[in-house]
């Protein structure tokens, strides 16, 4: 079978340049739209210690030679949240950051092995804001290029209406019967056992050496994710503590952490957190999700003890990650990553 043409050659780049134009045209608008909030907008180094400590985020490896001939291990960063939230300790009040980030194992139609990632952090203000930013943010990108809709794969949502905003609880019960919280502690930890049951008598596959972690993407992923955001954007909102590694627990119920997703004609589009600032608590979470990165991958990734560090100097914050490219698509009406990407990367050829 022949390799399609480069993205390069003029026919194919013809067919793109809409998309990438319409790129512009959103990015622009966007950094206005932080300037007028008082943003500042920050640049972060690409070379980390630590490229995050997220078990199923595989990243890029590569050494600093230092003149004498020493070895640093170095990473590419999967996001700039680490430099940002130091900023934050820094002093930084509400920032943002257009940024380049690095994930290996990741390339199709949605995911690219290096893409933009959008962030904004807002100290002293609740993650309830960040939900607001998100619909201001759908409208203007979609005001930007006259788009109506948002669409992909025939899938439609209107980025105008208000997003629905409905918490992995509700979602788990409408849209699998399940009880999610019967499977979660008052500590915050997980019932495996209590999870798969309920998983069985859904007719979900259990397998014996899933986790609870595998059990509750299973059913977000089959059951839930291919529901949300239809007809309007979906907020996905309050995770299990034990599913927001850098989130802090809801107020209300410590099973339950403020973490939202951004969801429109069932792609994810954003990850947002009411940020955890308790430096040991952090630490507990990130040797744990190391340890599950070991289980699974026979690997793990060191971590960042000036982040660490500058968490006892980090005030209450919220944050949030947004796939700029992703939001391009389904404002441009793209089907795939690489056609909204200026110069994607290049694949093997055999």
């Amino acid at each position: 079978m022949p390799h399609a043409s480069p993205w390069w050659t003029p026919d194919v780049h013809a067919d793109r340049r809409p998309f990438l134009i319409g790129r512009n045209r959103i990015q622009s608008a966007l950094r206005r739209f932080f300037e007028e909030r008082d943003f500042i907008e920050v640049d972060t180094a690409t070379l980390q210690v630590s490229p995050g400590n997220e078990a199923h985020l595989h990243a890029f490896a590569t050494e600093a030679i230092g003149h004498d001939g020493s070895v640093q291990p170095l990473f590419l960063h999967t996001s700039p949240e680490f430099a940002c939230k130091k900023l934050l300790a820094a002093g930084e009040k509400r920032i943002a950051c257009f940024a380049h980030v690095f994930r290996n194992r990741e390339r199709g139609p949605l995911h690219h092995p290096e893409f933009t990632m959008l962030e904004w952090y807002r100290a002293g203000e609740s993650y309830e804001t960040l939900m607001r930013d998100c619909a201001e943010i759908l409208a203007l990108a979609a005001g930007t290029v006259g788009a109506r809709v948002f669409t992909y794969q025939g899938r439609a949502c209107d980025p105008l209406l208000e997003p629905e905003r409905l918490s992995l609880a509700e979602a788990f019960e409408r849209f699998a019967g399940i009880d999610l919280i019967a499977s979660i502690e008052k500590d915050g930890s997980t019932d495996r056992e209590t999870l798969a049951a309920a998983l069985r008598a859904a007719g979900l596959r259990v397998a014996h050496d899933d986790s609870w972690a595998d059990l509750f993407s299973r059913v977000l992923v089959e059951k839930v994710e291919p529901h949300l955001g239809f007809g309007r954007p979906t907020i996905l909102d309050r995770y299990p503590v034990a599913e927001a590694a850098l989130a802090r627990p809801a107020s209300h119920d410590p099973r339950v952490a403020e973490r939202f997703e951004l969801y429109a004609c069932g792609v994810e589009l954003a990850n947002a957190f009411g940020e955890l600032t308790d430096a040991a608590e952090q630490r507990r979470r990130f040797e744990l999700e190391m340890a599950e990165k070991a289980r699974v991958y026979g690997q793990a990734y060191p971590l960042d003890e000036d982040f660490l560090a500058a968490l006892a100097n980090m005030p209450e914050a919220s944050g949030i990650a947004l796939g700029f490219d992703r939001l391009v698509m389904l404002a441009t009406g793209a089907s795939r990553v690489e056609q909204v990407l200026w110069a994607p990367v290049a694949e093997a050829r055999a």
